[in-house]
């Protein structure tokens, strides 16, 4: 990404256009570069609509992530904002600073990754200005053993924020997505650090798709949805929209530090799109195990019950799929 090209955006509206000579003259730069700056943005995803005589606007409306909105509730309550324009990952990112010193509670926002990551290896892909991709550092008194429950009560956090917002489909998937429908709207991805005895450090990160899912069916092997599609503008402001998820994740993981995983079981199964419905688990080998999806126990394990009786299985490389 080009290091003009979110400042030139910053400059276009969605209601209204505005000439390239007005944008140019504003950021003091040629009339080229922002010619050239409609085309990668573009390339990366975002719709710029150009019009002869006219100039340029947005296609959809975005909501720049300004940390004047959305830092200083969550100052108040002791977390570390920092937004950047650009990261290849806000978990590697963040990551490099917790083995740093970094302090517990730093969050890391980016308005682009150029090499996201979900689980399993696989990328997570998002429009520019079409997703909410952030990082939150949490450094426990629990030992990194007794962590297991970690993405199920950030997922949990996550759907209960986006049913107060209005999407009253909105549930979990074990062990970290969060679907409407049966269409992946976001995901959670947790990496470890510490010792497995004593006081660890969890990077969790979370992408939610707030626009542009169209440019992302058929790029990856799941159905996709995303906020626009069933949510009214108003409620797509992204710095709100993170405002409200760290909130709920500071009192969810101060609580799980606290009491571990159990007193979250029952409100994350009441939530579990896949709750007593018929299930396959395919593990990093490609084998398929077929059951009923029963519930989770007190450190966030499935319970499959199948034609063996019931089985536990922990996240790890276990991939989770519905029949249907």
């Amino acid at each position: 990404m080009t290091p003009q090209l979110l400042d030139i955006l910053r400059q276009l509206s969605h209601e209204d256009f505005r000439s390239g000579e007005e944008v140019a003259r504003r950021l003091l730069i040629s009339r080229a570069s922002v010619h050239n700056a409609v085309h990668e943005a573009e390339f990366l995803g975002l719709r710029v609509q150009a019009v002869r005589g006219r100039g340029y606007r947005l296609a959809l409306p975005v909501s720049w992530l300004d940390p004047e909105v959305f830092a200083p509730p969550l100052s108040d309550r002791g977390v570390h904002a920092q937004r950047l324009d650009t990261l290849d990952s806000t978990n590697a990112h963040l990551m490099a600073q917790a083995q740093s010193g970094a302090p517990h509670k730093s969050l890391v926002v980016a308005e682009w990754q150029g090499q996201g990551r979900g689980r399993r290896g696989r990328a997570w892909l998002c429009g520019l200005g079409g997703g909410l991709m952030f990082s939150l550092l949490w450094r426990f008194n629990r030992p990194a053993s007794e962590l297991s429950g970690l993405s199920l009560v950030v997922g949990l956090g996550l759907a209960r924020v986006l049913r107060d917002l209005g999407l009253r489909h909105a549930g979990v998937k074990w062990p970290n997505d969060i679907l409407v429908d049966g269409a992946k709207l976001a995901g959670v991805l947790i990496e470890l650090a510490g010792d497995m005895l004593g006081p660890s450090a969890a990077v969790i990160g979370v992408g939610v798709n707030v626009l542009g899912a169209d440019s992302l069916r058929g790029a990856v092997e799941q159905p996709v949805t995303d906020l626009s599609e069933h949510l009214p503008g108003h409620c797509l402001d992204r710095n709100v929209l993170l405002r409200e998820l760290v909130l709920r994740l500071n009192d969810s993981l101060e609580r799980f530090d606290r009491d571990g995983f159990a007193p979250f079981r029952l409100d994350w199964e009441a939530l579990h799109a896949h709750q007593n419905q018929p299930v396959r688990l395919i593990n990093g080998l490609g084998e398929v195990t077929a059951g009923l999806a029963v519930g989770v126990d007190e450190s966030g394990a499935l319970l499959l019950a199948t034609e063996n009786g019931v089985q536990r299985f922990h996240s790890g490389e276990v991939s989770l799929r519905g029949l249907a």
